[in-house]
C-alpha cells in the first residue's frame, strides 16, 4: 500500500516547513544559542504543523527515537498516564543529551493530569523537554501556559496550500489543473493534512496523469460551478426560482452544502475585487477557471450590480446557519429569496 501523502511530505526539517517563519526562526536561534526551554506550548488550529515540529525540534536537540515519547493526550488523559510520565522523566536518557516528551492534543487531559504534570513543569530534570500542542489554547490552564514558552501556529494562506497542492501533484507524477489546485486550497480550510488529503483521493480516481476541477468536485461533493454561478445569476436579474432551482440541483446531486455556501462566498468575494481592486485582476484570473473568470469579470463590471457587501455579508451571516439548519439548504433558500426582493 502507497505512503499516505501527509506522512510521505511531512517536513522532516525546519527548511521543508512552510509559512511559520517567525516560530522556525525563533527555535533555531535559541538552539543555536543554547538556550533550550524545558517547556514548550505549540498551539494553533489543527493541520498547521505543530507536531511535526515538535518531532523536528526533538531532531535538532540531537534526541534519539529511543529518547523520544508522543503521547496522545486524546486517548491517554488521566492522572495515571501522567504520573507514569513523571516517574520516568527522572531517570537519564539512553543516548541523548535530552529526554523529549511530545504531548499532542494537551487540552484534553484531566484537571488532575495537569496538576500532576505542572509539579514536573516547575522543577524539571535538565535533560527533560516537553512539548504540548494543542488547537484548544482556551482550554490550557494559566498555571501551565505561564511556565511553557509559547508558539502560535498560522493556518497557511490559500496561496501556500494552493503552491503545496502543485509541488505534491508534480512530485507524485500528475498536473493538477490552476483552479483544481485552488479548489483543494478552498476546501482544505487552513490545514495542510486536508489537502493533501484531498489531493490523495483526488490521486486515487484520476484516469490519467492530470487532475481536472471536474475530479476535485467529484471527490469532495463540491457542487459544479455552474449552480454557484446560478445563485449570483438569481440576484443579478432579482429571480429567486433561478437560484432555488440550483439550491434543488444541488441536493439532487448529493453536494454538501456547507461546501456550497463556501464556494459562493469565493466567488462572491471575487466579483466585489474585480470591481474595487482591479489590480488583483491578474491573481484572480489564476485561481479560476477560463469560463468562471468571464462570468466573474462580466458580473462585476455590470451597470447597477446587485452583488455587493451586503449580499455578501447576508451570506456570510447564514454560512454558520447550515450546520444547525434541520433542512442545510434552507438559509441559503431564504437569503436567495431576500436578496431578490423578498417573498410574493
Amino acid at each position: 500500500m502507497p505512503e499516505v501523502l501527509y506522512r510521505k511530505y511531512r517536513p522532516r526539517s525546519f527548511k521543508d516547513v512552510l509559512g511559520q517563519d517567525a516560530v522556525v526562526e525563533a527555535l533555531q536561534g535559541a538552539i543555536k544559542l543554547g538556550r533550550v526551554s524545558h517547556a514548550y506550548l505549540f498551539s494553533g488550529s489543527r493541520g498547521t504543523g505543530k507536531t511535526s515540529v515538535a518531532r523536528i525540534l526533538a531532531k535538532e536537540l540531537g534526541t534519539s527515537e529511543a529518547d523520544l515519547y508522543e503521547i496522545d493526550a486524546a486517548s491517554n488523559r488521566g492522572i495515571d498516564e501522567i504520573r507514569l510520565l513523571r516517574d520516568g522523566v527522572t531517570a537519564a536518557p539512553f543516548d541523548s543529551k535530552y529526554k523529549v516528551y511530545i504531548i499532542d492534543e494537551a487540552h484534553m487531559l484531566t484537571k488532575e493530569a495537569w496538576n500532576a504534570l505542572l509539579k514536573t513543569l516547575e522543577e524539571p530534570p535538565a535533560h527533560a523537554v516537553f512539548i504540548l500542542a494543542t488547537t484548544e489554547l482556551e482550554k490550557v490552564p494559566e498555571t501551565i501556559i505561564s511556565r511553557c514558552q509559547t508558539f502560535t501556529f498560522k493556518r497557511p494562506t490559500q496561496k501556500i496550500l494552493k503552491e503545496t497542492a502543485e509541488r505534491i501533484s508534480k512530485k507524485e507524477g500528475f498536473a493538477i489543473e490552476s483552479p483544481a489546485a485552488e479548489l483543494v486550497a478552498l476546501l482544505a480550510d487552513g490545514s495542510y493534512r486536508d489537502a493533501q488529503g484531498i489531493l490523495q483521493k483526488a490521486i486515487g480516481i484520476s484516469k490519467d496523469a492530470n487532475i481536472a476541477l471536474l475530479e476535485v468536485e467529484k471527490i469532495t461533493g463540491a457542487p459544479k460551478g455552474t449552480l454557484v454561478n446560478s445563485i449570483i445569476e438569481s440576484l443579478e436579474k432579482k429571480d429567486a426560482a433561478i437560484g432555488l432551482f440550483a439550491l434543488q440541483k444541488a441536493v439532487e446531486q448529493n453536494v454538501d452544502i456547507k461546501i456550497f455556501a463556501k464556494l459562493l462566498l469565493a466567488k462572491l468575494r471575487f466579483v466585489l475585487l474585480l470591481r474595487n481592486a482591479p489590480e488583483m485582476e491578474k491573481a484572480i484570473k489564476e485561481e479560476v477557471s477560463v469560463e468562471d473568470f468571464e462570468f466573474l469579470k462580466k458580473t462585476a463590471s455590470a451597470k447597477d450590480s446587485r452583488i455587493n457587501s451586503t449580499a455578501l455579508l447576508e451570506f456570510l451571516n447564514v454560512y454558520d446557519l447550515i450546520g444547525y439548519a434541520a433542512l442545510p439548504e434552507l438559509p441559503l433558500e431564504l437569503a436567495v429569496i431576500k436578496l431578490c426582493g423578498g417573498e410574493k
